[in-house]
């Protein structure tokens, strides 16, 4: 696949600054690339000038009346190619330092964004700011019946689980894990635990080392879990090989009616690990399904959950604070009163702090 590489160089010089002497000083430049030349002045609202070459690249020199210089370059991702729109950048620069020097305020230039390669190295956060991944290797692409699923290697954080877009798990995140399970201040000897979602394996993983009584986990994508059985091992060791074991069962099914059917057997578990969706990043309740979807799994939660049990669920990022405080708003609407706290966590791949709610039935006097 022939990617495209596009380079970016900004000079932010002094308002007074004159437009068309920064034109006619950079002009050259491409003109001495034998590059065909297009102009567009737009006098008080400055310039766009646009350079094609004669192996496809090409460039556009904008030109603002504040003093904004944009310099982008759009090439094919090779080592040659990648080497002269450097060289010309260096030269724009130079020359911009050699005329314009007492003006300059600020010299920027962004690493080179790949686009259309076939390793996508480019993941958004949660709160919308896009982060370049060291990806190095497709390790499985697949579609399942309910979501695309991939796992890429990273030279940092391992193998990392992206589940339609998102970024659910890499193989660094035990933070994560931790966080979601009461980062160390439960005993979960002897207990019963159930798991929302969990396809990676890391909880379960994590729990069974603690001697439970009874580890119950509902994945209703069973490719998830094929997937990171075979490459997300330093994650869920080998307890995704079997879905039943001495002290788990694993049930490849959609968790509400599995909790539906837990509450009318009132079936009780010490702990619930809701490892679902994040907290909805819409801050509309009323018009998000998903809202909806997380009532139901709380409420349902709490049906099964023992009086003195505790709820562990992922919030979200932690600049996400509106939809964090209607979370919390969710909270105080389900059948019982309940009470919760929170935690904010540093996970490694996300590259953003992350918060963690606990939640338990409020205990009333008798």
């Amino acid at each position: 696949m022939a990617a495209a590489r596009h380079s970016t160089l900004d000079i932010m010089l002094s308002a007074t600054a004159d437009c068309n002497a920064i034109f006619k000083g950079l002009q050259s430049i491409f003109q001495e690339q034998e590059m065909t030349e297009t102009i567009h002045n737009w006098g008080e609202l400055g310039y766009l000038a646009t350079y094609v070459n004669k192996n496809g690249s090409f460039a556009n020199l904008r030109i603002y009346p504040h003093g904004l210089v944009l310099v982008d370059v759009q090439s094919y991702n090779d080592m040659k190619t990648g080497e002269e729109t450097e060289q010309l950048l260096n030269k724009v620069e130079e020359r911009t330092k050699e005329l314009f020097n007492k003006d300059i305020k600020r010299v920027k230039r962004l690493p080179a964004i790949v686009r259309g390669d076939a390793i996508d190295r480019y993941w958004p956060t949660a709160d919308g700011r896009l982060v370049e991944y060291d990806i190095d290797e497709v390790v499985y692409d697949e579609d399942s019946a309910y979501q695309n699923i991939k796992i890429l290697h990273s030279k940092q954080f391992g193998n990392i689980l992206i589940l339609s877009g998102d970024v659910n798990l890499a193989e660094s995140d035990l933070a994560y894990t931790q966080a979601i399970m009461g980062s160390g201040k439960e005993d979960y000897t002897d207990k019963d635990v159930l798991i929302l979602g969990g396809g990676d394996g890391g909880i379960l993983y994590e729990i069974v080392k603690l001697k439970p009584k009874m580890v119950t986990m509902v994945e209703i994508d069973q490719m998830v879990i094929d997937g990171c059985r075979k490459y997300m091992r330093k994650t869920c060791g080998d307890v995704l090989d079997n879905l039943n074991g001495d002290c788990y069962q694993v049930l490849i099914e959609d968790c509400i009616p599995v909790l539906k059917r837990y509450a009318k057997e009132e079936r009780m578990f010490d702990y619930v690990i809701n490892d679902l969706t994040a907290v909805p990043i819409s801050t509309s309740p009323e018009e998000d399904s998903t809202w909806e979807f997380l009532r139901m799994i709380l409420d349902l939660s709490m049906k099964v959950l023992k009086p003195d049990g505790k709820y562990f669920t992922q919030g979200n990022c932690v600049n996400l604070t509106e939809a964090l405080n209607l979370y919390e708003e969710q909270l105080g609407r389900l059948y019982c009163p309940v009470e919760f706290s929170k935690e904010v966590v540093c996970v490694p791949s996300y590259m953003e702090l992350w918060v963690f709610y606990t939640v338990w039935k409020k205990r009333t006097d008798a």
